[in-house]
């Protein structure tokens, strides 16, 4: 049972990093690519970077909300279908 426990708080720890790093790392580099372009340009506003990342992040989570949904309900089935047999 101890076991098992530490492997599904494994799991999610997994599924956590799985989870968010797409939209991490698409926020990280549009955030470098604004940031060389503001260099470059000398345009010091500070809402262009901030609305080029939400709205990336925004669309990125649109395109990969099913395949992050699936993800979800597959770590959730297998919590209740541990739950469930342990019983």
């Amino acid at each position: 049972m101890k076991s098992h426990i530490i492997q599904l708080s494994y799991q999610a720890l997994i599924l956590i990093l799985l989870l968010s790093g797409p939209p991490i790392l698409i926020s990280l580099f549009l955030g470098l690519i604004v940031a060389v372009f503001q260099a470059a340009t000398q345009i010091q506003e500070q809402n262009l970077s901030f609305v080029v990342k939400l709205i990336a992040v925004i669309v990125t989570l649109l395109l990969m909300g099913p395949w992050l949904g699936s993800a979800i309900m597959r770590y959730a089935t297998n919590i209740f279908l541990y739950f469930y047999q342990w019983k």
